[in-house]
């Protein structure tokens, strides 16, 4: 049978719709220094040598006679070509459409939206593992020559970045590219304006600055000695590596462009050794609230790797690290299955846990201003583990940090506890979504008047880790829309304060009398009315009762869970406001114009807290009569 010739067994395909937008996005928009596109191709091929690596650890013959992972780096400048070569895994015909036809995983919908947000001169494509389009920055046409590891044939692939690309089976001189048998060249042929990248200088210049951290020799032309040091930035010492060369491995393993906000580089020795080379970023990852996300920290074994992923090898309120861990303890050979079953990994999970928490205390003594800027981005998922790991429990409720009625900026629970007024047992908090209308809500003026700070708990998650945390430092927490409060015990200070508690135990038989009608009134819609010890400006405000759940935690189970409230709220009332004492003034007496006005000051006034609480009424078009009845009265 006559095998077909190259040019009848070429296909050509298409480039999905997400590689056509975001070729044009690469070629013109994103990079302001075009060198990048060499460090992201000689990523790739790092990775792939690491891919083989791993895999050669179950079945040896895949390297066949050439044991040696590299990466070359030639020029052919009559020719006006680059070549990125590396002997790792190399890809079969269906991995060169998938991996160089399509974008798989972050589509470019989400790159275009970080173009318009942020300044063209940033560059985002590490953060969307498209990489390889960066070549054609540089390049008219890409060809791609590669063979997996373990097979024999060889597949071609070529594109012009435009109008698609083709695939087929290599010719015997372009497989002999591929001296060791396997692996991938990636040849670009090079536009006008990027002769350049055809000087060695600039090709050496540009390798040290970017890829000096890859573990794999890079070798540049004919030079015998590689240009990298070709040593796992993590194993070495921390006086030996600059800012610069941490920040570079930071965008090497795959996040955006920003610098690392902190960086985490210990090598730990006793009953289990590994080194960890971690990052904080600056920014939050787009998906960081995605319920599927995996933290992105690689498991390498005597500098081996192993997995991206590996589950259980970081606590889920650390997903947004970054970076290597290292283990001496763990055997080449573990499988992904008992990966999350050996106690080694719990070990290190429990270390790496220990580490970043005591290295964010110390950024936020040292430097608050940025510890803010890490808050701000990550502090909703860090309280997490108050509630997911109790062994870090008293560390995370050292760092953590909350919004208050009595500083500007954050405070620290230990800063509440020392500003505490004499007499005051419990840290008052108030939970919902939006700070400023928090700072404004009723329940918290007669704290204001007494001087008592409140907290402000902002995340939907604070809720939730609040239902195992009973208290911090022996000081329950408490909050300050539920149940009765009574502060006259609480050395406000002034005579102001001695006043409140003079006339909080003064309840006139008018007062009492309307608390009473108002909560038959209202029977069926509220637990009970009671005067209260909050107020202090406003008529009326909602709380929870003493054993019922807080308001906002309800909102928020009512939301993702579907659940129905089992009790009633409390509605209370200030016996100090004019509107109150009105009432309370109005005549008794049976079917009575008083009796009416009233009814429909009771509905009014419940309307009224519920819309402070940012909740709808409950009979709007009853509302709305009862308001104009009172609006034509007035006027």
């Amino acid at each position: 049978m006559t095998k077909p010739s190259v040019k009848e067994s070429e296909e050509s395909l298409s480039f999905s719709a997400d590689v056509s937008r975001l070729l044009d996005i690469v070629a013109h928009a994103l990079y302001s220094n075009r060198d990048v596109f060499l460090r992201e191709l000689i990523s790739n091929a790092a990775d792939a040598c690491d891919r083989l690596r791993y895999e050669v650890l179950s079945a040896p013959a895949l390297i066949g006679d050439d044991p040696i992972f590299k990466i070359h780096v030639t020029k052919d400048t009559a020719a006006r070509t680059l070549t990125v070569l590396d002997t790792g895994t190399g890809m079969t015909r269906e991995e060169l459409i998938d991996n160089l036809g399509t974008i798989a995983k972050s589509g470019t919908r989400n790159l275009m939206e970080q173009v318009r947000t942020q300044d063209e001169t940033l560059s985002l494509i590490g953060q969307f593992g498209v990489g390889f389009y960066a070549g054609f920055m540089v390049a008219a046409k890409i060809e791609v020559v590669s063979r997996r590891a373990g097979q024999t044939q060889t597949w071609h692939w070529e594109s012009d970045g435009r109008t698609g690309f083709s695939v087929r089976e290599a010719t015997l001189a372009e497989a002999a590219i591929l001296k060791a048998g396997r692996g991938t060249a990636v040849i670009l042929h090079l536009i006008d304006d990027a002769s350049d990248y055809l000087m060695e200088q600039k090709l050496e210049e540009v390798i040290k600055t970017y890829s000096d951290h890859i573990g794999f020799p890079i070798y540049l032309g004919d030079f015998p000695e590689p240009v990298n040091k070709a040593s796992a930035l993590w194993t070495r010492s921390k006086s030996e590596i600059t800012e610069d060369q941490y920040t570079e491995f930071y965008r090497h393993i795959g996040i955006g462009m920003d610098n690392p906000l902190l960086t985490h580089h210990w090598q730990a020795e006793g009953k289990i050794s590994y080194s960890a080379l971690l990052f904080t970023p600056t920014l939050r990852p787009w998906d960081l609230y995605d319920p599927t996300r995996k933290h992105a920290v690689r498991l390498y074994v005597k500098r081996v790797f192993i997995s991206a992923d590996c589950e259980g090898l970081v606590y889920p309120w650390l997903r947004f690290l970054r970076g290597v861990i290292d283990s001496e303890d763990l055997p080449l050979n573990i499988s992904r299955e008992m990966l999350q079953h050996n106690p080694v990994i719990t070990k290190i999970r429990a270390g790496v846990g220990t580490r970043v928490l005591k290295d964010l205390d110390k950024l936020s003594q040292d430097d608050p201003v940025t510890f803010a800027t890490f808050w701000g981005q990550f502090g909703a998922v860090l309280k997490e583990g108050l509630y997911d790991a109790p062994e870090h429990r008293e560390a995370l409720l050292t760092v953590a940090r909350f919004y208050s009625t009595a500083e500007d900026g954050l405070t620290s629970l230990s800063d509440y506890v020392s500003r505490m007024k004499d007499g005051q047992k419990e840290i008052y908090y108030m939970s919902g979504e939006n700070l400023e209308t928090l700072k404004n809500a009723p329940q918290l003026e007669g704290f204001k008047e007494r001087g008592l700070e409140v907290l402000f708990f902002t995340d939907t998650i604070d809720d939730f880790w609040l239902q195992s945390v009973p208290d911090f430092d022996g000081h329950a927490f408490r909050s300050v829309t539920k149940g009765a409060i009574d502060l006259s015990a609480i050395d406000g200070g002034g005579d102001a304060a001695q006043d409140n508690k003079a006339e909080d135990a003064a309840v006139s038989p008018d007062l009492e009398r309307l608390r009473e009608q108002i909560e038959s009134i209202l029977a069926q819609e509220i637990e009970a009315v009671r005067f209260s010890a909050r107020l202090t400006g406003s008529p009326v405000c909602l709380v929870a009762a003493a054993g019922a759940v807080d308001m906002h935690m309800e909102r928020v189970l009512k939301i993702h869970q579907n659940y129905s409230p089992q009790s009633q709220r409390v509605l209370e009332l200030n016996p100090k406001h004019p509107l109150i004492a009105k009432l309370a003034a109005l005549p008794e007496g049976s079917a009575s114009e008083s009796d009416e006005t009233l009814a429909k000051a009771a509905h009014l006034l419940l309307d009224q807290a519920r819309i402070i609480q940012g909740e709808p009424v409950a009979n709007p078009a009853r509302f709305a009569q009862d308001m104009a009845v009172f609006m034509t009265r007035g006027l």
